[in-house]
């Protein structure tokens, strides 16, 4: 997993409420594996392109200065709906670190952790006007700092938001609960063979 530190980038403003997840990703795509070719275009695929795959020009990230977000700014409730884990996979693939939003679906909130995305909980109405400072300045940038904990916007303001310390440990240093858990693969390992001299009568035989 890519440890996150600190982002500036440029943000995309998103102000529809309780975007779901199958609004993310359709769940025609679930099927599809982590990677596949293409498997950013099935980002907002409903709302971000017509039928026939042609993109829609009103959608925000079809629009020339937010195609390189890598911040998303959203309203309330964004990644609410099914618990699908590739919502947080079709953000990473177009290249989102960071979402920032007053509240998020709680699912998709321990999902982002889970893949090194780091989602921003502030305020709603410190979200609102960041999002109205980025449909100002279109391709504005924001910085997102998760040492300092800190958002700073286009106008110069810092935001402090809250972060868990375990979870904030993770993303800073780019593990999941796996990585961790194989830090400790040597005392795990030796914890067994204590076990299995102690014990020898419930471990199994080794073949």
């Amino acid at each position: 997993m890519e440890p996150f530190t600190r982002l500036t980038a440029v943000a995309a403003p998103l102000d529809l409420p309780n975007i779901d997840t199958d609004r993310i990703i359709p769940a025609r795509f679930l099927v599809k594996p982590k990677g596949a070719p293409g498997y950013a275009g099935f980002l907002f695929r409903d709302v971000r392109f017509n039928a026939d795959g042609s993109e829609k020009p009103e959608f925000v990230l079809n629009q020339a200065p937010y195609r390189g977000a890598r911040i998303l700014v959203v309203a309330e409730n964004f990644g609410c709906g099914s618990s699908r884990e590739m919502a947080v996979w079709v953000l990473e693939a177009y290249g989102i670190r960071s979402v920032i939003a007053p509240s998020l679906g709680d699912i998709f909130h321990a999902n982002c952790y889970k893949n090194g995305l780091l989602p921003v909980i502030l305020p709603g109405e410190i979200v609102a006007g960041l999002r109205r400072q980025l449909h100002e300045r279109p391709g504005a940038a924001v910085t997102v700092d998760l040492d300092a904990q800190t958002v700073g916007a286009p106008g110069g303001a810092q935001h402090r938001f809250e972060a868990d310390p375990f979870r904030k440990e993770m993303l800073l240093t780019g593990r999941d609960e796996l990585g961790l858990t194989l830090d400790f693969e040597a005392r795990i390992g030796e914890f067994e063979e204590r076990h299995a001299r102690a014990m020898s009568w419930v471990a199994p035989p080794r073949r």
